[in-house]
């Protein structure tokens, strides 16, 4: 079973803890992000979805994030970490 979640619209300092237990409620199932809605993604949001899909990976488990917003796309630009996201796939980061 996947688990599908809506990310805030803001994923900024405050948006980071509440993210973290939401994934780690969800560790070893299949988990859709749904980056759509996002207008504004901070770095420690990144942070903690580049450990996510890091975790998720490790586990062998799908971690993805589709649809996305052109604003959350520009933020990974920006960040440096476009590619980080471009590939995910059933078993993670390529």
């Amino acid at each position: 079973m996947t688990s599908a979640i809506s990310l805030s619209p803001v994923l900024d300092l405050n948006a980071a803890g509440p993210l973290r237990g939401i994934l780690l409620e969800r560790r070893g199932e299949r988990v859709s992000l749904d980056a759509s809605g996002v207008r504004r993604l901070g770095g420690l949001c990144l942070q903690v979805l580049l450990a996510g899909a890091k975790t998720w990976a490790d586990d062998g488990q799908t971690f993805e994030i589709a649809p996305r917003s052109l604003a959350f796309d520009e933020a990974l630009a920006q960040f440096g970490v476009a590619d980080r996201f471009d590939n995910l796939h059933a078993c993670g980061l390529d």
